[in-house]
């Protein structure tokens, strides 16, 4: 099958008599990475909740392979894309390995117990995460369980792969709590599911990151998209003042003397420079 894997037409989101999302239309295509920033409140989560079928929209709609995704079963939808949340609270004591493998958890039904245990094991040596694998998740920091949820994230996938091969990943803010290495190596993953043939929209706050690592650029307001495209076509100084609200100008360096930080994947990726400084 060819064609946009999720298309968005017209979505808008009501919330008694105020609009958190209005009017947003947005096409996810296999092999790219949408970035989605904005300022607090633009509506960015809520947008990733009407996507993932999480909330049905007050108008328009949202389709996956030319499919409503309120038609689709809980279990196609959970083969077809895997989602981290902002927070994820689990008020069991559950091992790290329990938690990825819930990944799986009623996804590739083919699939062995031996089999769901491999894939979730290979994704937490993806995440770097298979030295917790016996610790209680309580236990955990904030950085480490984000890991560990997005190794379920992509357990979830692998899994559902045996099922639907055109599938989507979708991440908000995943980067929130980790160090600078692992912001990196999370955002490097989600590039590798995007090369082996899936579409990933990843909600951050970073500019810098979302130009390094985005395909396209989606940027929020008021629960309105303002701009969408190529990073380097869609940020600039009018955009980062009027969106933002701050005296931000693209491409800037820092002055002499101040320390400044370039992901490595901006200098590899065609040169890339920092959105801001």
């Amino acid at each position: 099958m060819t064609g946009p894997l999720l298309r968005a037409e017209r979505v808008t989101y009501r919330l008694r008599e105020r609009a958190l999302t209005q009017d947003v239309t947005l096409t996810l295509e296999a092999g790219k990475l949408v970035v989605v920033a904005g300022p607090n409140g633009a509506g960015k989560s809520t947008l990733l909740k009407l996507l993932t079928g999480e909330l049905r929209p007050s108008c328009g709609r949202v389709t996956m392979d030319g499919e409503d995704i309120e038609t689709l079963p809980a279990w196609r939808l959970a083969c077809r894309r895997a989602v981290m949340p902002q927070a994820a609270s689990i008020a069991f004591p559950y091992l790290a390995l329990e938690v990825v493998m819930l990944g799986a958890a009623g996804v590739g039904r083919a699939l062995t117990a031996a089999r769901r245990r491999a894939i979730a094991r290979e994704a937490m040596e993806t995440v770097e995460v298979a030295h917790l694998a016996a610790r209680d998740y309580q236990t955990l920091s904030g950085g480490e369980r984000q890991r560990v949820q997005f190794a379920r994230a992509l357990t979830q996938m692998s899994a559902g792969a045996s099922v639907e091969t055109r599938q989507l990943l979708f991440l908000d803010e995943p980067v929130a709590s980790l160090d600078v290495k692992h912001q990196l190596a999370l955002l490097e993953a989600a590039r590798g599911v995007v090369r082996r043939g899936a579409a990933a929209l990843v909600v951050l706050h970073d500019l810098n990151l979302a130009f390094a690592y985005a395909d396209e650029l989606l940027v929020m307001a008021q629960g309105r998209c303002v701009a969408c495209g190529a990073p380097r076509d869609v940020v600039t100084d009018a955009l980062l003042g009027e969106v933002f609200g701050a005296p931000l100008r693209v491409g800037a360096t820092p002055p002499e003397g101040m320390p400044f930080v370039l992901p490595h994947a901006a200098r590899l990726d065609g040169g890339r420079r920092p959105a801001c400084g």
